[in-house]
């Protein structure tokens, strides 16, 4: 299965008036991998950026003036997302919006809704009333998000993707089935390995007690030195 995690930097809230997407970052995954293929872009918005929106983005109009717009490069975006691949969007309703009315004025058809995965809608089904922004969705699961200190598209897609793939069961590539080996051949079946844990920081305490571990050792040297006890206590 294909899907294609993506996100979108924008001017402002408003795709309808004349807020504009200025960056577009994407990667892919196969069978909930990732594949290393990504597509990440910065756009002119052809309309001043706001000062709101730079302090957000740290996209400025000097940085944006000459870079290509929307219809630039949305045949190169068009083709990435082919093959009506699932896309995973954290907010879906948002980048939606913006997509397909860029798409609409570059005279390109619609995305339909039904190819929308909405990341914070199902983070709010999973954890009702609990924080769903991104940010909060990393410090849950543990992903590392201290490079980001502005909103970027790409860097935002690659944490979504972490976050995604946790919401929907946890990271767990021994469970995907008939992934390429590297020699591009197919790969087993079905894998019955385990992910493989890290150690703990510290080990935890023991719970026995001093006086029941003298009762045990009483017990187990009254089986005698045959017993299976015996054979493999400490």
């Amino acid at each position: 299965m294909r899907e294609i995690v993506l996100d979108t930097e924008t001017t402002g809230f408003d795709a309808e008036k004349d807020d504009r997407i200025v960056e577009i970052g994407a990667l892919e995954l196969m069978n909930h991998l990732p594949t290393g293929r990504t597509f990440h872009v910065y756009i002119n918005p052809e309309r001043p950026m706001p000062q709101e929106a730079f302090e957000v983005h740290g996209l400025g109009d000097d940085f944006l003036r000459d870079k290509p717009k929307f219809a630039q490069i949305v045949q190169d975006f068009v083709d990435f997302i082919a093959d009506d691949a699932r896309l995973v969007i954290h907010n879906a309703s948002f980048d939606m919006k913006f997509l397909n009315a860029e798409l609409k004025r570059a005279g390109y058809p619609v995305l339909p809704w039904s190819r929308a995965l909405d990341t914070l809608a199902l983070a709010r089904e999973k954890f009702p009333g609990a924080p769903a922004s991104l940010d909060a969705l990393c410090r849950r699961f543990g992903v590392d998000n201290s490079g980001r200190e502005l909103h970027g598209a790409l860097l935002d897609s690659e944490l979504l993707a972490e976050v995604y793939l946790e919401l929907i069961g946890g990271r767990q590539p021994d469970l995907v089935l008939d992934q390429p080996g590297q020699d591009g051949t197919a790969g087993p079946a079905r894998s019955t390995g385990h992910a493989p844990r890290g150690a703990r920081p510290a080990p935890l305490p023991p719970r026995l007690t001093e006086a029941e571990a003298a009762a045990h050792a009483e017990f187990v040297a009254k089986l005698g030195e045959e017993s299976v006890w015996a054979r493999y206590r400490a």
